[in-house]
């Protein structure tokens, strides 16, 4: 019983992380780059048929900083190309 437990801690942990995807990592991906997405067009919309200008300016960040997260969770997984940039339409 003593051997099976030091089976587990004998394995060294890992110094740097694979550069594969599992399907698990794929799909979190995915939906955080939906997320962000949805969340920077619904601020970006909402921005558009406000007419306080200070709740404006602030649904303007809010979109802005969706679309820096959409564009670092892009970096991280092309990390040898420059971010896409997003263009709202």
């Amino acid at each position: 019983m003593q051997q099976q437990q030091n089976t587990g801690t004998q394995q060294g942990m890992m110094q740097q992380p694979p550069s594969v995807i599992t399907t698990k990592d794929h799909l979190y991906l995915t939906d955080m780059l939906s997320w962000n997405l949805i969340a920077m067009k619904k601020a970006h919309f909402f921005a558009g048929q406000c007419s306080d200008q200070q709740l404006k300016s602030e649904l303007e960040k809010v979109g802005k900083m969706h679309e820096q997260h959409y564009s670092k969770i892009l970096t991280h997984l092309n990390p040898n190309q420059e971010a896409y940039g997003t263009q709202l339409q």
